[in-house]
């Protein structure tokens, strides 16, 4: 390991005494940990130190200042990253990381997720991320894609709050009659006081847009998203379902006007029946668990295609929590030879979903997978 790393120990880390004058650091739940003898016992004074704001070099200068055995310190360091425990950060992390000591209380609890991500922490302060719709989803949604390090979240709503729209980490009682987009702001303030709130100008494109509105395929947004190449995924409750899905990579994967035809092949009716869904605006739906447990499923994946640490799970699928149990089933909406998005010309036949392992060989394009779906990330 380069001494220029930043090694950084997470803060809720074990250090526990076994009582043999020995100290397990973590391994009190899942992992093995990693048991540190009487002749190591005297570095643990260190171990809190490990804040990821000092080099490894710094770590081993101050250490010998103090005393200690450089080489023990090293070795300790080494099984501390040997049995997963240590995080190492870099200057980019550093320089992207809040100022001031409760930014930096808050951020310390997400930095150890973001940097086992290939982007780091970086790439989610960078990112850009607007959700269309301050939901029963959209605004804990866009609260938690804050307090994940995201760098810029943008709600759109033009409506007013009403009182359904008030759920537990989203809008409030208080919000009642107020714009819905401010009191979303606020919401995600609330969450992460440092994110940019400003509306993106008119020639900046986001990073990813999330549709939290109920029916999505027919409204000219998305159009304009799909014709634009902004990459967007939906997340949603329909009824009493929560639905995240499909993730939508303009000219690379299907698009959601595919899984409309793939619906209308099932059902010639359904373009009939989606007009009357979309005609009017939605009543505020779903259990508080349902939207919560959406809005968390939604930003797993969200983080996955920022982070670029996995393909999405919800890539040409879309994810269902039905309840009561809400446990996930997966739906395929594989490119439609009809779609004007032409992604089925790079792609199988219609009618054979994209296949990964435990999947049936051939998933007709709509049809529920049961099993618990690729939560992505």
């Amino acid at each position: 390991m380069s001494d220029s790393a930043h090694p950084l120990l997470p803060a809720a880390t074990p250090l526990l005494h076994d009582g043999t004058e020995g100290v397990r650091v973590g391994g009190v739940d899942t992992g093995p940990g990693l048991a540190l003898g009487p002749e190591h016992t005297e570095v643990v004074a260190l171990l809190r130190g490990l804040d990821g704001r000092r080099a490894q070099r710094a770590v081993l200068g101050d250490a010998v200042l103090a005393g200690f055995d450089p080489v023990v310190v090293e070795e300790v360091l080494e099984g501390l990253r040997a049995a997963g425990l240590l995080v190492d950060l870099d200057a980019g992390d550093l320089l992207a990381s809040v100022a001031g000591p409760a930014a930096a209380a808050r951020t310390a609890p997400e930095l150890p997720a973001a940097l086992t991500r290939p982007g780091g922490w970086r790439a989610r302060r960078r990112a850009t991320v607007v959700v269309q719709g301050a939901t029963r989803v959209g605004t804990p949604l866009a609260a938690m894609l804050a307090a994940s390090g995201i760098g810029r979240v943008t709600v759109r709503d033009p409506g007013v709050t009403a009182a359904g729209d008030a759920v537990v980490g989203g809008l409030s009682a208080e919000d009642e009659g107020r714009p819905r987009a401010l009191a979303a702001a606020d919401a995600v303030r609330r969450a992460s006081p440092l994110t940019d709130l400003r509306p993106l100008p008119s020639d900046s494109d986001a990073d990813l847009v999330v549709l939290a509105r109920p029916w999505a395929a027919s409204d000219p947004l998305v159009a304009g998203l799909q014709r634009s190449g902004v990459p967007h995924v939906v997340a949603t409750v329909r009824g009493e379902t929560g639905v995240v899905g499909p993730l939508v990579v303009p000219g690379v994967t299907s698009c959601l006007h595919c899984a409309d035809l793939h619906r209308r092949d099932v059902d010639p009716r359904w373009p009939r029946l989606a007009a009357q869904l979309t005609a009017g605006e939605a009543p505020p739906s779903g259990s508080t668990i349902t939207c919560l447990l959406t809005a968390a499923t939604a930003a797993l994946q969200v983080l996955a295609y920022v982070d670029g640490s996995a393909a999405p799970g919800v890539l040409e699928a879309t994810v269902e929590l039905r309840p009561p149990h809400l446990t996930p089933r997966l739906r395929r909406w594989p490119p439609h030879r009809d779609c004007p998005c032409r992604a089925a010309d790079a792609t199988a036949p219609t009618g054979t979903a994209t296949t990964r392992p435990g999947d049936p060989a051939t998933t007709p394009a709509g049809a529920e997978v049961r099993r618990q779906g690729t939560m992505g990330g």
